[in-house]
């Protein structure tokens, strides 16, 4: 019998820039990107004594999120998310579903789903981490 931990096999990096967020409870982030956008986990530390974990790999529209919590005594300390918005890029036929989604999940509103004046349907939202989402979309055709 051996007692080593199992290790995990490396998840495949999608894309070719890769978020990667430090939040305050990351496995309930991750719970919650996968309610809210249909994330998928392909890989993650097991949570520390506190219930922290340093990685979580996930997957959400062909590309990757990283996610950890703070560890302030490895200079990762808490600090407000600001400056940024995560945005997904999707098709004319798929936007309100996913838009539908997220709020659903509990994604505050910050900007409705509109057209705007580049021509696409547009929308931004924050979620429960006060990370802010934006969705993309070309107009549908008729």
């Amino acid at each position: 019998m051996n007692d080593q931990p199992q290790t995990q096999p490396t998840a495949k990096v999608l894309g070719g820039l890769t978020p990667y967020l430090q939040l305050d409870g990351a496995f309930k982030a991750s719970e919650f990107y996968q309610k809210a956008f249909g994330a998928e986990q392909v890989f993650f530390y097991p949570p520390d004594e506190q219930g922290r974990t340093m990685h979580i790999h996930l997957h959400i529209n062909g590309s990757t999120l990283m996610i950890s919590d703070f560890y302030p005594e490895h200079g990762m300390s808490a600090v407000k998310p600001q400056g940024y918005t995560m945005q997904l890029h999707l098709g004319s036929d798929d936007i309100d579903a996913w838009w539908q989604r997220a709020v659903d999940a509990g994604c505050e509103v910050v900007m409705p789903l509109q057209v705007m004046f580049w021509g696409d349907q547009w929308g931004n939202m924050r979620d429960p981490f006060g990370v802010e989402w934006a969705m993309n979309a070309p107009v549908k055709k008729a």
